[in-house]
């Protein structure tokens, strides 16, 4: 099994200050605190989601899309958490949050971000359910897990994709090279980010470790690393590895009880996941 590069900080020659980027929107910091069991109001995180227009609008039209197939129209966000449940209102949040963060600085590198992490989060929900894990807490990790790369493609735009152009045959190639130009990799990106924004310390450890294989936690988190390397090999890649992992080679990975249950063959769970993928942009 693969293992990390040492993670020791190096002085940051770009000034990276994750304090002085425009933090994550309150309301999925929320909804993360809700996911990690550090709260459980419902009424709290729906009186959030009104207070927003544009968010009460996303959850509606998702709660109104093919993706969930109510048989009825959804006019309000109450009636919406109702009907898809908190737990599956929260993971919505976050992932809406994702795409509203993007929002005023989206590129294709970034849509290439977005698409990798909605991809990664379908894998782990599936892959989590396979094996009676947490599906939402895997899936809204999944979606998180790369907000450090999101933040250095949004911030550190014309560098960060001179950066990517440098050939890499997997992604500890990347990583070295991030470290190289600025200092810090996208993992250690994303963790001082999760600190700064005050996420729950549970999300803490999969932003930092998603590119590790080995794992001796059984749980939820380690479907990250296998669920982000199998988006990667199913054509959800933010860089063009040279040396991509084959389908079949990327579900050896994966706990016995998803490595049996995942599709046999990657066709229907690429159009599972660009169905997906396509509703939520459309929102």
């Amino acid at each position: 099994m693969a293992t990390l590069p040492s993670k020791a900080m190096a002085p940051l020659e770009l000034g990276w200050k994750p304090e002085d980027l425009p933090p994550f929107p309150a309301i999925a910091v929320r909804a993360l605190h809700l996911i990690s069991g550090t709260d459980t109001s419902l009424l709290e995180l729906c009186d959030l989601i009104r207070s927003d227009p544009a968010f009460s609008t996303a959850v509606l039209r998702i709660a109104n899309s093919p993706l969930v197939a109510f048989s009825k129209n959804i006019t309000s966000v109450v009636q919406a958490s109702m009907l898809l449940g908190f737990r599956r209102l929260k993971s919505v949040v976050v992932t809406l949050a994702l795409k509203a963060y993007l929002k005023n600085s989206y590129s294709p590198l970034l849509q290439s971000c977005w698409r990798h992490s909605v991809a990664t989060a379908i894998i782990a929900e599936r892959a989590a359910r396979l094996c009676a894990l947490d599906k939402d807490f895997a899936y809204t990790a999944g979606v998180m897990h790369d907000i450090g790369r999101v933040a250095m493609a949004s911030f550190l735009r014309e560098t960060y994709a001179k950066a990517l152009e440098k050939p890499a045959n997997q992604p500890y190639d990347v990583l070295t090279i991030e470290r190289q130009i600025f200092g810090i990799d996208h993992c250690q990106a994303g963790q001082s980010l999760a600190n700064v924004w005050g996420l729950p310390v549970a999300f803490h450890s999969t932003i930092a470790s998603h590119h590790e294989l080995a794992s001796r936690d059984w749980g939820a988190p380690s479907l990250l690393g296998p669920s982000c390397l199998m988006a990667d090999s199913l054509g959800f890649s933010v860089v063009p590895y040279r040396a991509t992992q084959g389908y079949s080679d990327v579900l050896a990975h994966f706990l016995e009880p998803a490595r049996h249950g995942l599709p046999a063959f990657d066709g229907d769970l690429v159009a599972e996941i660009k169905n997906e993928i396509d509703v939520i942009e459309s929102v």
